[in-house]
């Protein structure tokens, strides 16, 4: 499809077409595209469109061989891809691009493109053919989008099915073994990948464990490493949903274990499990925000002193240097508590951890405030 959408924009505007596959082709097929674009140019004033198909496939210094002919106005490139062009292509290419990203076809057009290969003269027009409406619906569902993929499997199966009265009927059974199998669209380093790992991750946040196990079932079937997912079910737990729920961490960790120590498919049931809780656990980002809060006073107020006396004191002459002087034992004290100053200085009001009050949080907050109101 990328490639007859490229012809047709060279047919629409009068252009030269030449085509270039960055699986098989290097720098000198680039130099004599550019030297015919030239040419065709200076000769008879008329533009050249280059098509390089799977231009990811170019390294840095191929591509770059394109920058300045792109600026200067030689060559008009279409660069067609399957992995997304702003991780695979150079970003001066980009900055000088407009970038079209081509969605799979709906079932509804797939579905008129075999109804017209039914009728049509380079199709199966003069062939009786019995198919029904649940069958086409099928063709289209499970092509993934994909009209090459659905017209095969119509051909194959009109090919392969049974004449009944000198017509070809053709069944759900029989669509179903042309077709092969469904192809999810998963890629484990492209859009697929980290798109359905995002929306794994938001589902689980946003508290829908239906919508979390589907992208799980996804991501599994695709073939994706179950210690993977589980790493990121474990990050989860701990960003999402915290102290809310401490006992998220523990069966996610304990997840993420069975996963290494049992391997697929039963981890698939383990790593439900683990998503399940974590979606329905009560939700608290306030560790999160804390360590966040933390790191930034830290790049920001450089060495801020540790107090005296929080200071070690373990070795000889430790007091003469003022180190663990006025250090109060919490355990010397009712309760294991005691109130004292333990931030540096420079930040001994600040406070990170802002417990939200939900779940276990709740009685986090209750604690603290009989602790330190004090």
């Amino acid at each position: 499809g990328k490639t007859t959408l490229a012809k047709i924009i060279a047919n629409t505007t009068k252009s030269e077409f030449k085509q270039i596959n960055a699986v098989t082709s290097g720098v000198a097929e680039i130099r004599k595209a550019i030297d015919e674009a030239t040419e065709n140019l200076k000769l008879y004033g008329k533009k050249t469109i280059v098509f390089i198909d799977e231009i990811h496939r170019f390294n840095k210094l191929q591509q770059d061989a394109l920058l300045p002919f792109v600026e200067n106005g030689t060559i008009v490139l279409i660069g067609a891809t399957t992995e997304n062009p702003y991780f695979e292509v150079n970003r001066a290419l980009i900055s000088r691009s407009m970038v079209f990203q081509l969605k799979s076809i709906e079932v509804c057009d797939i579905k008129k493109v075999l109804r017209r290969a039914l009728t049509d003269e380079r199709g199966f027009k003069g062939t009786k053919i019995i198919i029904d409406e649940e069958v086409l619906d099928y063709f289209a569902q499970n092509s993934g989008g994909d009209i090459r993929k659905a017209l095969n499997a119509l051909e194959m199966a009109v090919l392969t099915s049974d004449k009944e009265d000198g017509a070809i009927k053709i069944t759900i059974d029989d669509a179903r073994e042309c077709m092969q199998g469904k192809v999810l669209p998963y890629d484990k380093n492209g859009d697929n990948h980290y798109d359905t790992i995002s929306a794994f991750i938001k589902s689980m946040r946003g508290s829908d464990p239906d919508a979390a196990v589907f992208y799980l079932a996804k991501m599994l079937e695709a073939g994706e490493d179950p210690s993977f997912v589980a790493r990121r079910i474990v990050i989860c737990a701990s960003e999402d949903v915290g102290n809310a729920d401490p006992m998220a961490l523990v069966v996610a960790s304990s997840a993420a274990n069975a996963v290494e120590m049992i391997g697929m498919p039963e981890s698939r049931i383990i790593l439900s499990q683990a998503a399940i809780y974590v979606a329905c656990a009560p939700k608290s980002n306030a560790s999160y925000l804390a360590i966040e809060k933390a790191a930034e006073d830290v790049k920001n107020t450089g060495d801020a002193k540790v107090p005296p006396h929080l200071k070690d004191a373990h070795y000889k002459g430790a007091k003469d240097l003022g180190n663990g002087i006025g250090y109060k034992y919490p355990h010397d004290y009712k309760g294991n508590f005691v109130v004292q100053q333990y931030l540096p200085d420079s930040l001994k009001n600040k406070k990170y951890y802002l417990p939200k009050g939900i779940g276990y949080e709740s009685k986090i907050i209750e604690r603290l405030k009989r602790l330190w109101s004090k």
